[in-house]
């Protein structure tokens, strides 16, 4: 069911479908010119301005390669993982491969409209492709998409409103993506002391791992009312953080499983779990008691040492290189050894209050890098529901008399 005033049709009543091609690689004369040549790789949920391989003029006019024009909707036919089925636009002059279908519009039809339906019904489309050995979309399924076809200028109010949603997600994942290397940076700078803090002139110190924490130690006694908090390696994330905390019973996790406690530092022991990144600070547990793992190595801070700043310092890149380059064991079941940590080398500021002062100041970026995460979370699925209602006419909206 349509609205009133709106009809159905199929792409390719409103559109041209057309494909690509790739020029011989075996012609060097081909590569390597000023057309933008688009693989599907690129092909990814917006607006497409660049390409990372060009070809010449020579390469378009002896292939099936075509170019098409400024606004043409892609749509990636094959691929893999999640590309099959993704859209963007052309907001270039292009050519593409033979795995991107172009989707030219006729007559009164808007792309940005298209552009954000197309991107609505991303899971369908994909449910559409051939079934055997490799779930292809093809030309003729492309074709066959029914769209919806409201009156232009309702078009193009909805694809205006859908586009500020765009500007705004766009301008998160930046400043996500600016807090994300400035943490870096901070890292780099403050847990080597290559910047040191206003107050602090002591010069740091350079000790064995196990000096300034326990490394796997024994387990706290059974809780009283039995419960404990669990960790899977799938609770941490790859840049460190804790994901989420289960609830367990201590006699179903006692035996076969790694324990800690609030504060403890956990760090992935397997390859690839360590070079990724893998591990967490763990706090706020069920009864302070926590097991998980035994792919986790705990790392429990002796006293006047900050917690805090072992968790930073295991997750700098420094670290995990030197970890990598000291694996024991058989490819593919490499770990990095109780007995490697127990040496390592480390340099530290001497004074507990400085290690806690840098640990608060990384700590402040990840409190803006997972406040900017749920906006961006947020934003996407409030875009999300929207554009299930005024895609599809359920919801409508206000068009200008002048535009109508």
């Amino acid at each position: 069911m349509v609205p009133e005033g709106w009809k159905l049709a199929t792409i390719d009543e409103i559109a041209t479908v057309s494909s690509g091609g790739t020029p011989s690689r075996k012609e060097a004369s081909y590569w390597g010119g000023d057309i933008p040549w688009v693989t599907t790789a690129e092909v990814h949920f917006g607006t497409i301005t660049d390409t990372a391989q060009k070809i010449t003029s020579t390469g378009l006019e002896n292939s099936s390669a075509k170019l098409f024009p400024k606004d043409t909707i892609l749509m990636a036919m094959y691929g893999q993982g999640k590309t099959r089925g993704q859209v963007a636009k052309l907001g270039i002059e292009a050519s593409t491969n033979q795995a991107c279908a172009a989707i030219l519009l006729k007559g009164d039809s808007d792309t940005g409209y298209y552009y954000h339906f197309l991107e609505s019904r991303y899971e369908h489309i994909r449910n559409m492709a051939n079934t055997g050995g490799q779930e292809n979309l093809s030309a003729g399924i492309v074709k066959s998409i029914q769209v919806p076809v409201p009156p232009l200028p309702e078009q193009k109010k909805i694809a205006q409103i859908l586009s500020t949603w765009d500007q705004a997600i766009t301008a998160t994942e930046r400043l996500l993506e600016n807090s994300q290397q400035r943490k870096k940076g901070l890292m780099q700078q403050l847990l080597t002391g290559k910047k040191r803090l206003q107050g602090f002139k002591r010069e740091w110190m350079t000790t064995d791992l196990s000096s300034i924490c326990t490394i796997n130690p024994k387990r706290r006694p059974k809780p009283a009312d039995g419960l404990v908090s669990f960790v899977s390696m799938d609770s941490v994330s790859e840049d460190a953080r804790l994901l989420r905390k289960d609830i367990r019973r201590y006699e179903d996790v006692s035996k076969g499983f790694t324990s800690f406690s609030d504060g403890d530092v956990l760090l992935a022991k397997i390859t690839p779990c360590f070079e990724n990144g893998k591990g967490a600070f763990v706090e706020r547990l069920v009864n302070a008691t926590g097991f998980g793992s035994t792919e986790f190595h705990v790392l429990r801070a002796n006293r006047n040492i900050s917690a805090k700043f072992i968790y930073y310092l295991t997750n700098t890149r420094e670290f995990r290189i030197r970890g990598e380059a000291n694996m024991q064991g058989s490819a593919g079941q490499k770990r990095v050894t109780t007995d490697y940590l127990r040496s390592l080398k480390v340099t530290i500021p001497p004074s507990c209050e400085e290690q806690t002062t840098i640990a608060e100041i990384l700590s402040i970026t990840d409190s803006e890098i997972d406040y900017l995460e749920l906006s961006l979370k947020c934003m996407k699925s409030e875009k999300k529901a929207l554009m299930q209602q005024i895609l599809t006419g359920k919801r409508r909206v206000q068009v200008d008399t002048e535009a109508a």
